[in-house]
């Protein structure tokens, strides 16, 4: 994980199914989201991998909610810039709260990496491509790999 604070993860997740669950919109950023978030996978020993596409953030609860029946973890994936309209309000409410309720629920982490930002420039510094500050979807495929193996200790 990156950023001031971020703790130093060394994770196994050999045996592990994950499904990314990403969003459309933002092509650029989306890319870098996914790819980083397969590089966090591989580097965990994630082998068995399923990337699915839906339109934008607002869809993410439904896809996860399905494949989390399937899956060890999750990770959503997702844009959202702010516009002039409270559409960013609301987009980014029902995903921060359908995916909370899918992990909640289905008892399947979901690493959260869906960026929420005031200008495509702050997607781009999180977004894990060359030059970018921060690798949120690298972050989000860690956090839900690690959490996978905390609750797995726990039992």
């Amino acid at each position: 994980m990156s950023g001031a604070g971020a703790p130093t993860l060394t994770l196994d997740g050999r045996g592990l199914r994950v499904v990314v669950v990403a969003a459309s919109w933002h092509t650029t950023v989306m890319d870098g989201l996914v790819a980083g978030a397969r590089r966090a996978l591989e580097a965990a020993h994630v082998e068995d991998v399923t990337l699915v596409r839906v339109p934008g953030s607002f869809e993410l609860p439904v896809a996860a909610q399905r494949v989390a029946a399937h899956a060890d973890a999750v990770v959503a994936l997702g844009v959202v810039i702010r516009g002039g309209t409270p559409h960013f309000d609301y987009v980014c409410q029902a995903a921060t709260w359908g995916l909370t309720e899918v992990a909640l629920r289905t008892g399947v982490p979901v690493g959260f990496g869906v960026l929420t930002c005031d200008d495509e420039q702050q997607a781009l510094d999180r977004a894990g491509l060359d030059g970018s500050r921060e690798d949120k979807g690298a972050e989000a495929a860690e956090a839900a790999v690690a959490t996978v193996l905390a609750l797995r200790a726990l039992a």
